[in-house]
C-alpha cells in the first residue's frame, strides 16, 4: 500500500510539471515614440477609430470600395483561412476528451482436417470449425497531456486569432488599394482635360502662325516648331486615355469584376482632403493595426508551441479500457453477462531512444520564438515608420501644393502676356511656345500633387490601422 502511495506521488509530480512547463507570454519591449512628431493626438486612436464610410466622402468611391470588400478573392481567401483555422481549434478542443474506438468482428476459422490445428480442435470441441464474434469497445486517455493540450488549444487559439487579423490587414489594404487607385484615375481625368485643353490652344498658335506667316513676319520654321508642338500635345491624348483604361481596369479586378469602365462625375479638385488629422497615441499601433496584432499572434503562437514541445520531453501517463461481448458461437453471443469481457490499466511512458529528436524540436522550436520577437519589432518599427512618412507627406504636400497652384496662375498670366507681345512684335514665338510649354507641365504637375496628398491622407489612414471596420 505505501508503495502504491509512493506512485501516485511520483504521478502527481509528473502531472504538475507537465501543467508547469510553458512559459507564460509577455509582449517583448518595443520602439516606439510616446507621440508623433507635427501631429494632432486627440485620442488614443485618431482617425484609426474612424470607418471607412466615414472617413471616404466620395459616393462613387465609397460603392467601389463596398463592391470590392464584396467580391474580391484575396478577402475571400483571407475568410476561408480563418476557417481553417477555426476548424484546427475544434480539433485542439477535443483533445481534453478520451479517444473512443467501437469495432465488431466475425471471424470463421476452417483449419485442414490433417493439419496440427485441425487435429487440436476437433480433439477438444469435437470439431476443427472455429467461429468467433466480437463486440469491443477500447477507451485511451492520454491523463498527462493536459498541460500539452493546453497549450496546443492556446497555440490553434493564437493561429486563428492571427488569421482573423490577417483578414483584416487584407481588408485595410483593399480599401486603401481601392481609394488610391480611384484618385489617380481621377489625376488622369484631369490630366486628360488639361492635354485636350492645351491642344485646343496649340492649334489656335498654329493658326495664328500661318496667318503671321502669310503676312511674311515669321518664317516656315516658326510654323514648323508650332506644329511640333501641338503634335506633341495630341500625342499626350491617347497615351493618358491608355493609363485611364488600364487604371479602370486594376480596379474592377481589384473588385473581383471584369475589367470596364468606371461611371463617375466627380473631378479631383471637388475631392475632400483632411487636414490636421488625428494620429492618436504611437501606442496605439499596438492595438489598431491588424498586421501589428497578426505579428504578436504569431509570436503567441510560437510561444505556446515551445511549450508544446518541452512537454513532449516528460513522461505521459496513459489510461486504457476495453470492454465488450465475445463468444465462438452466433447465438451466443448477446448472452449477457456470459460474454461480457472487460479490461482496465495504466502505462507511464518516458521518451528514451526518441530523446535527441525530441530536444532538437524544443529547441527549433525556441528559434522559432526569437523569430518571431523580432519580426514583431520589426513589425512595429515599420508600422511607425510608415505613420511618420505619411505625415510628412501630407505636411510638404500641402506646400507643394500652394506652390504649385501660384506658379500655374502664374504661367496662364504668361501665356497670355507672351501672345500679345508676340503680336506686338515685342516678342518672338519661342517665347510663346515656351509659356504654353511650361503651362502645360505645370498644371500636369499640380494634378499630380493634388494625387499625392490624397494617397497620403490615404495612406496615413491605413498606416493608423484604419480601414477595416
Amino acid at each position: 500500500m505505501q508503495r502504491i502511495n509512493h506512485l501516485y506521488k511520483l504521478l502527481f509530480i509528473f502531472f504538475i510539471s507537465a501543467c508547469t512547463v510553458g512559459k507564460e507570454y509577455q509582449r517583448p519591449t518595443v520602439q516606439l515614440p510616446e507621440t508623433f512628431q507635427d501631429s494632432v493626438t486627440a485620442s488614443d486612436s485618431g482617425i484609426a477609430a474612424m470607418e471607412w464610410r466615414t472617413f471616404f466622402k466620395d459616393p462613387t468611391l465609397i460603392d467601389l470600395i463596398d463592391t470590392a470588400l464584396s467580391n474580391s478573392y484575396d478577402l475571400q481567401l483571407a475568410v476561408k483561412h480563418i476557417e481553417e483555422t477555426e476548424a484546427y481549434i475544434k480539433q485542439a478542443k477535443m483533445n481534453y476528451v478520451p479517444s473512443v474506438d467501437v469495432a465488431a468482428t466475425a471471424l470463421t476459422t476452417n483449419p485442414s482436417n490433417n493439419s496440427l490445428n485441425g487435429k487440436n480442435l476437433e480433439s477438444f470441441i469435437g470439431q476443427n470449425h472455429v467461429e468467433d464474434y466480437t463486440l469491443n469497445a477500447a477507451v485511451s486517455w492520454d491523463v498527462y497531456s493536459w498541460g500539452k493540450i493546453k497549450l496546443q488549444k492556446e497555440a490553434a487559439l493564437a493561429d486563428y486569432l492571427a488569421s482573423y487579423e490577417g483578414a483584416k490587414t487584407v481588408r485595410t489594404t483593399l480599401v486603401a488599394e481601392i481609394a488610391t487607385g480611384y484618385y489617380n484615375l481621377l489625376m488622369l481625368d484631369e490630366q486628360l482635360a488639361i492635354a485636350q485643353k492645351n491642344l485646343a490652344l496649340t492649334d489656335s498658335l498654329v493658326r495664328m502662325m500661318q496667318l503671321q506667316k502669310a503676312a511674311g513676319q515669321v518664317t516656315e520654321l516658326a510654323v514648323q516648331q508650332t506644329e511640333v508642338q501641338k503634335q506633341t500635345a495630341a500625342l499626350l491624348i491617347p497615351q493618358l486615355e491608355q493609363q485611364v483604361a488600364i487604371q479602370e481596369n486594376a480596379i474592377k479586378i481589384l473588385s473581383g469584376k471584369l475589367p470596364a469602365k468606371i461611371s463617375r462625375n466627380a473631378d479631383i479638385n471637388s475631392m475632400y482632403v483632411w487636414d490636421d488629422l488625428s494620429t492618436g497615441l504611437p501606442a496605439a499601433l499596438l492595438s489598431r493595426r491588424p498586421d501589428v496584432r497578426q505579428s504578436e499572434m504569431e509570436l503567441m503562437k510560437a510561444n505556446a508551441n515551445v511549450g508544446v514541445a518541452k512537454a513532449s520531453m516528460y513522461p505521459s501517463l496513459n489510461i486504457t479500457a476495453s470492454g465488450g461481448l465475445n463468444a465462438f458461437k452466433s447465438n451466443a453471443w448477446f448472452s449477457i453477462p456470459a460474454s461480457l469481457f472487460f479490461s482496465a490499466g495504466a502505462s507511464i511512458a518516458q521518451p528514451v531512444l526518441q530523446h535527441r529528436n525530441l530536444k532538437t524540436k524544443y529547441e527549433v522550436s525556441a528559434i522559432h520564438r526569437d523569430e518571431a520577437v523580432i519580426t514583431f519589432r520589426q513589425t512595429v518599427l515599420k508600422a511607425g515608420g510608415e505613420v511618420v512618412n505619411a505625415l510628412v507627406q501630407l505636411d510638404k504636400l500641402k506646400a507643394q501644393q500652394q506652390i504649385s497652384s501660384n506658379r500655374v496662375d502664374t504661367l496662364h498670366k504668361a501665356i497670355g502676356n507672351a501672345t500679345l507681345l508676340f503680336r506686338s512684335g515685342l516678342a518672338d514665338y519661342l517665347e510663346v511656345l515656351t509659356a504654353q510649354s511650361n503651362s502645360l507641365s505645370a498644371e500636369l504637375t499640380l494634378a499630380d500633387i493634388q494625387r499625392q496628398r490624397l494617397s497620403a491622407a490615404v495612406e496615413l489612414y491605413r498606416a493608423l490601422g484604419g480601414g477595416w471596420k
